[in-house]
């Protein structure tokens, strides 16, 4: 139960201010624990967002899975892969997935999400080759690029509003540079 009350203290601390609010006794103050006791959990901060990418990244992939299925057609797919990712940026669990940029995972911590995000990748290329794609596995990485820069804008508050920047990676999946 603690380690739980410590990764929704995480959660919370990494949604209200990022990777920098992150702190051993934030996470203390926050379940009212001693700051040793902490550590007895986790050993750094990275492996506090590796344990939050272990358990939420599942659930948010999922998530993607489910509204990808909902589409009827290939194009229905990838739009939905789009959307309901960039859906997600706002929810607390995707906040997790984000602080891996932080870049203070050690490279096995990196690997295992490399891998994880590698599933969700996979989840688009069959739609993808349906388009006729020669190169599926490819367009979905290139796909994914699209994806990821519109989370960095939308998490940096561009002076474009979510719905906007989400349309924009929609219009780039869907019909790519020629809008």
């Amino acid at each position: 139960m603690q380690r739980a009350a410590l990764l929704d203290a995480a959660r919370s601390l990494l949604s209200e201010g990022g990777t920098e609010a992150l702190t051993f006794p934030a996470l203390a103050e926050r379940t009212g624990l001693a700051r040793s006791s902490v550590y007895e959990y986790f050993r750094s901060r990275a492996a506090v967002v590796e344990e939050l990418c272990v358990v939420d990244f599942p659930v948010w992939a999922a998530e993607v899975e489910a509204a990808m299925d909902r589409a009827g057609t290939p194009e229905g797919k990838i739009e939905a892969y789009v959307r309901q990712q960039l859906a997600l940026v706002g929810d607390r669990r995707h906040r997790a997935v984000v602080a891996i940029s932080a870049g203070e995972l050690d490279a096995g911590a990196r690997e295992k999400i490399r891998a994880a995000h590698g599933g969700l990748i996979v989840m688009v290329v069959e739609a993808l080759g349906a388009l006729g794609h020669d190169q599926p596995r490819l367009a979905a990485n290139l796909l994914q690029g699209v994806v990821d820069a519109a989370v960095r804008r939308i998490e940096l508050g561009a002076a474009e509003s979510p719905e906007r920047i989400t349309e924009a990676a929609v219009t780039m999946a869907l019909r790519g540079v020629r809008g």
